[in-house]
């Protein structure tokens, strides 16, 4: 699909329709009535089902046909795509599938650790037989507090995988079946199925501590049965690899030669070139709604990486003013590295339990980092229960509405 202009993408966006549906246009209140909002349900599953490849949980992400929507209409093959929060990599991952160049950062090193082996497909024989190939040693020392969690058999082989992982990437060894396991293992490491390594617990998405894991098996009157990891690190492989196209793999391994992967503060991405980017699809994170150690830590034992220092690093502003102060600087790297014509289509949503709407903010941050406001999309449709999850509600607290603020560096 050939990219297009502003103008034939606004009128793109007044014709659009699903079924009877026709786009709403009003304006933006209370910005002045200067800029216009497009109300229609523009990205949906109802249009097109999304790739398997996408199903890794992490905690507030928004759904691949919103970077779809995007890329599809303003990019062609070839160009770069970048999410400066790139979270489980859900842009990375569709720009990938549709053969656009990416780059992708994120201060979280779990970012990285979910996303980059998603463009490596390995084949099931060959990380079958990796995973047979790595042993498990039954009298392994074991975290005992991690028992609440695992049947101890299963906490032996994690604990064994996990020091052949440790061991495999501090000797330079670490290839891409490996990388491919250690992005399997650390998205079943706990669940709510028999398709994780754990007892019943929350969502994959963050990790409840050891003390209300007790409280959890206690009330469902639980104890941890023995999870076979071989057998769901393989079952899962093949699940998330089960729809892909032969055309979307080419794309996803050539993809994978020149994508680029940073952990660095959104505000400070000097390794990425001045005009270099022709669209950014991001949801940036809001006010204080992610404890990251207190999410993370088991993800981060496994990885062998210091959740606490990890939180420290990322910022999450407590006032409307801080998060608006920073975003400002965000959006100054983003005018530098975007070519002239380039977009940034940037996802926010209501805090404050639907107080306060990030748009009204955005906008005039955006426009004084130079970027031009070509309106802002309101994608209207019922929140999902991987939304509830996370403690979305309508009218609660959370994101209440899916927004999207469209800039274009003219």
């Amino acid at each position: 699909m050939i990219k297009k202009t502003s103008r034939k993408f606004i009128s793109y966006l007044k014709s659009f329709t699903l079924g009877r549906k026709k786009t709403l246009v009003k304006p933006v209140r209370p910005l002045g009535g200067k800029y216009l909002g497009y109300i229609n349900e523009f990205w949906t599953a109802r249009q097109r089902q999304s790739s398997s490849l996408h199903e890794i949980a992490y905690r507030a992400c928004f759904k691949p046909q919103l970077p779809r929507f995007f890329i599809e209409q303003l990019t062609s093959e070839g160009d770069t795509i970048y999410d400066p929060f790139a979270g489980r990599g859900t842009t990375i991952i569709e720009a990938a599938l549709l053969g656009r160049k990416v780059i992708a950062n994120d201060i979280n090193p779990l970012s990285r650790i979910l996303t980059l082996p998603r463009l490596n497909i390995p084949k099931i024989e060959e990380l079958e037989e990796r995973l047979n190939a790595i042993r498990t040693d039954s009298r392994i020392k074991i975290e005992s507090e991690l028992l609440v969690f695992y049947h101890r058999r299963t906490l032996a082989e994690i604990t064994s995988l996990r020091n052949y992982l440790i061991a495999k990437k501090e000797s330079g060894q670490e290839d891409l079946i490996d990388a491919w396991i250690r992005m399997v293992a650390t998205n079943r490491l706990s669940g709510h199925s028999s398709g994780f390594f754990s007892v019943y617990t929350l969502p994959p998405n963050q990790a409840v501590s050891a003390t209300s894991q007790r409280k959890i098996n206690k009330k469902r009157k639980q104890r941890p049965d023995y999870r076979n990891t071989r057998d769901i690190i393989l079952k899962k492989s093949k699940q998330l690899i089960k729809e892909l196209s032969l055309n979307e793999r080419e794309n996803l391994a050539r993809i994978a030669t020149t994508a680029r992967f940073y952990t660095n503060d959104a505000r400070c991405t000097t390794e990425i070139a001045s005009n270099s980017v022709q669209l950014t699809v991001t949801s940036p994170p809001f006010l204080n709604v992610v404890q990251y150690p207190a999410d993370n830590w088991l993800r981060c034992w496994f990885n062998n990486i210091d959740a606490n220092e990890i939180g420290e690093k990322i910022t999450t502003p407590k006032t409307i003013a801080t998060w608006s102060n920073i975003m400002l600087e965000v959006f100054i790297e983003l005018y530098r590295i975007t070519h002239r014509g380039g977009w940034v289509a940037f996802e926010v949503g209501e805090v404050e339990s639907g107080k306060v709407s990030l748009d009204e903010y955005i906008v005039p941050i955006g426009t004084i980092a130079g970027f031009q406001c070509e309106g802002i999309l309101v994608n209207k449709q019922k929140f999902t229960k991987t939304a509830n999850i996370w403690g979305v509600h309508n009218n609660a607290k959370g994101t209440n509405t899916n927004r999207v603020v469209l800039f274009q560096k003219e």
